[in-house]
């Protein structure tokens, strides 16, 4: 039998379900992402995780992600950074929501206009205005790589399970990292799974979508600020 080089693979495997399953700027993110693009943009935000998340490992193995943290400036640079980005996308949603808010009632508007002067066809097409189109691959990637908590995360729990003895440390990483993944993809597909039935609930009420995305980015500017102050 081949050896891992893993201690504690229960203990891990429960520790990293927990930590998985703690909300978030990204699991938030994948589950926005699919309520507003459908399957395809709730997958980009996933697999740009799913990326991030195996940089900051690979990162992690080879010291990279241990030299930030004995430098702290450098961290605290990577800190600001996520934070910022943060609150750019908390804007850009909260943007986005007074824009649909302000097209659904346009739309009301215009529908009872349309129904009064027989020309519903031309008033439909004109009322929602067009939206820049989004990247939720790169979005996603660049929150995975500037979260703090994920650096910590791989660094104070992560590096914990390989032994010091593996036979190969590249191995012992490597089959914790796979375990990580598999738990984060499963739990990423779930959102993504919420994320479409939101979308058919926001497609019948749009003032719901608006009033929504609203919300989520009043979350990630919540986010930003707690990451700065914490």
């Amino acid at each position: 039998m081949i050896d891992l080089g893993i201690h504690g693979f229960w203990q891990f495997l429960i520790g990293t379900i927990i930590i998985v399953l703690l909300p978030g700027p990204n699991s938030l993110y994948v589950i926005t992402a699919a309520a507003r693009h459908g399957h395809a943009g709730g997958w980009l935000a996933a697999w740009g995780i799913f990326t991030g998340d195996t940089l900051l490992m690979v990162a992690t193995a080879s010291g990279a992600a241990s030299l930030m943290v004995l430098f702290p400036t450098a961290f605290l640079v990577v800190k600001a950074i996520g934070a910022v980005y943060l609150g750019w996308i908390g804007l850009q949603l909260m943007r986005e929501a007074f824009s649909r808010w302000r097209g659904s009632v346009e739309l009301d508007e215009d529908e009872v206009l349309a129904e009064t002067e027989g020309d519903a066809h031309q008033t439909l097409a004109t009322s929602h205005p067009v939206m820049d189109a989004p990247h939720p691959y790169w979005r996603a990637l660049t929150l995975s790589l500037t979260n703090p908590k994920a650096i910590l995360f791989f660094l104070a729990f992560f590096t914990q399970f390989a032994r010091s003895d593996a036979p190969s440390v590249a191995l012992a990483y490597f089959s914790l990292g796979v375990v990580v993944q598999i738990c984060s993809l499963l739990y990423l597909w779930m959102l993504i799974v919420a994320g479409i039935g939101l979308r058919r609930q926001f497609e019948d009420h749009p003032r719901w979508a608006a009033a929504g995305m609203g919300v989520v980015g009043l979350f990630f500017l919540g986010f930003a600020v707690k990451m700065l102050v914490g």
